[in-house]
Formats: structure tokens, sequence, C-alpha cells
């Protein structure tokens, strides 16, 4: 049996609401209705809601094999553990693989989200094919996912691919961990527009954090506003700078970017591309592909799915 053949349930776990879906390959059948994250106060009871959809979605689909849960936090892929979830109060060190496994029956996959959007696009998406990929979603923060000689690198502690954590400036601003200059601290969401805003008073005009998302200042930049491409500029200068020093490390194929950020499109990637090109030597720089994500909101349950469909694949073998 291949993995294409595989049916799984993908669960994209976010801070406000948890989406499954099944899918058969790279086909998502179908999606389920979100569980809202609030509406349970303790793990355990969370957890019980994800069976009992699993549980229906299996009547449906009786070919379900497995199922892979994507969260947004440090885990242990090994043994299916949740060491702590980012926005997600109570959830620290959760056994998630067994207690989930014992409630449906199925195997499980428990994974970091970014390395599940990682996975989707290397094993079906804009990196189908390539052997050395580094993939980031750029939203609220940046996250990351690695795939080195054709697969998943996690890491001595699974910790591996937190790109949003690299510093671009060794006296920049502060880390969630310390770290001064750590990316998402200038290209995640908030941080584009509190930029913007200040770029904005500079030419002494007066915009609100509201008015200056990522999605206002692309569509400015698109009807010829100048602060807006400048900002543009800037996002692609810091994020084409760890770029090159990834590109220095590990020599990928590929970037494929993804996120709410990346849907600027050329505004981004034209300067992003050339920020990096004049940073790398050309045996470096030859061959690499900056490419946009194939999935979208997907991307998790898709990603999610594959894991687990391939691990069910290589357990049936």
């Amino acid at each position: 049996m291949t993995s294409q053949a595989v049916t799984a349930v993908g669960v994209d776990f976010g801070g406000t609401s948890i989406k499954l879906g099944v899918c058969r390959g790279e086909t998502l059948l179908e999606t389920d209705a979100p569980i809202i994250t609030g509406d349970y106060k303790e793990p355990d009871a969370l957890i019980r809601a994800m069976a009992e959809r699993v549980e229906k979605l299996c009547v449906k689909y009786p070919d379900i094999a497995a199922i892979g849960v994507g969260v947004p936090g440090l885990v242990d892929f090994d043994k299916g553990f949740v060491h702590v979830l980012t926005n997600v109060p109570g959830w620290h060190h959760i056994p998630l693989r067994k207690i989930l496994g014992d409630l449906t029956g199925l195997p499980i996959t428990v994974e970091n989200d970014a390395n599940a959007m990682a996975y989707a696009e290397w094993r079906y998406g804009a990196a189908k094919g390539m052997k050395n990929v580094v993939a980031l979603t750029l939203g609220t923060g940046v996250g990351g996912g690695l795939i080195l000689n054709g697969q998943m690198y996690r890491g001595g502690h699974f910790s591996a691919g937190e790109i949003g954590q690299m510093s671009i400036h060794f006296e920049g601003t502060s880390g969630h961990y310390g770290n001064l200059g750590a990316l998402e601290k200038y290209v995640g969401n908030n941080q584009i527009a509190e930029h913007a805003v200040h770029r904005y008073a500079q030419a002494g005009v007066h915009r609100e954090a509201s008015e200056c998302t990522p999605k206002a200042i692309a569509e400015a930049a698109h009807a010829g506003d100048d602060i807006a491409r400048q900002v543009w500029g800037e996002v692609a200068d810091w994020l084409g700078t760890a770029l090159a020093s990834i590109a220095w490390l590990l020599n990928p194929d590929a970037f494929v970017i993804g996120g709410g950020v990346a849907q600027a499109g050329p505004l981004l990637f034209e300067p992003l591309e050339a920020k990096m090109k004049s940073m790398l030597s050309t045996v470096v720089w030859e061959g690499l592909k900056l490419v946009p994500a194939k999935f979208s909101n997907e991307s998790g349950i898709i990603g999610n799915a594959a894991l687990a469909a391939d691990m069910s694949a290589t357990l049936s073998r």
C-alpha cells in the first residue's frame, strides 16, 4: 500500500480553533466544522471532543487509518508528547498521542504546525520532488520547517527550524527567549504594521496600526504608495538577511514561503530575491528557488494527514 492510498485525518490545532479534515493523498475529501478551543477548559475535555469528531468521520470514511495532529508549540515527535502550546492555557506536558490513541484506537502522529506545513509542501506542494527544502510561514510569528536529504529534520530535541528566533541584529529587538534581533520581531504581522505607522509618521502622515496590516500595505503599494513600497523593501531586507544565512548553512534547493505576509506576492518576492542574490555566491544562489506555498489555510490538515498516512503505510509493510 502506498501513502497516496491511505486515508487519514489531519488535525490543525490553532490557538482559537481546531480544524479537522479527511485526506487521501493530497486530496482533501472533507473538512469538519471547527472546534472552538476556548469552549474547553482542560486538555482532556478538548481531546475527547477531537476524538468524538474523529469517530463520526470514521463512520463516513471507514478506511481512515491514522490521525495526524499539528500543534503550535514544542513537541516530542517520537513520543507524541506536547511540552507546551502557544496561547492555549493548560497545555503543559500532555501525552497527546497516548490519550487520543486510546480514545480512537488509531495510530497518532503529533507534530509542530510549521513542520506539518513544510511536510505538506514537500510531499505534495511547491517543493514536491526536491531533496532539501526550507519552508516558512509568515504571520503573527515566523515558523519554519526543514526537509534535509529527503527527510523531515527535527533536531536533537525536536525544536529545529525555528527560523523566527534567528537573530538578524545582535543588538536588536529582544525576542521571546531573550534573543536579541529575533526575526519575527521584525517581520511579524504586528511588527510590519508598527513599522509602517512609523514610516508614515516620518513623512508627516498619520496612520493607525489597524490601517497598516500587511494586506493594507500591499494594497497601498499596488496603488502606487511609495511609503508602502519602501516598507515591503525593508521587510524583504530583514527576511533576506536571515534566509541568506540559512542558505549558506544548508544550501537548500528551495525556500517555500507561506502565510499571510507572503500574500504580498512580487512586492515581497522581488526585493527578497535581489537581497539574497546580493549576499550569496553563485554556487549557493544558482538553482536556489524562492517559491510561494501551494497550500494556504489547508496546509496544516494536509501536512498532518500526510505524516500520519506515511507512518501508517510504513507500519503496514
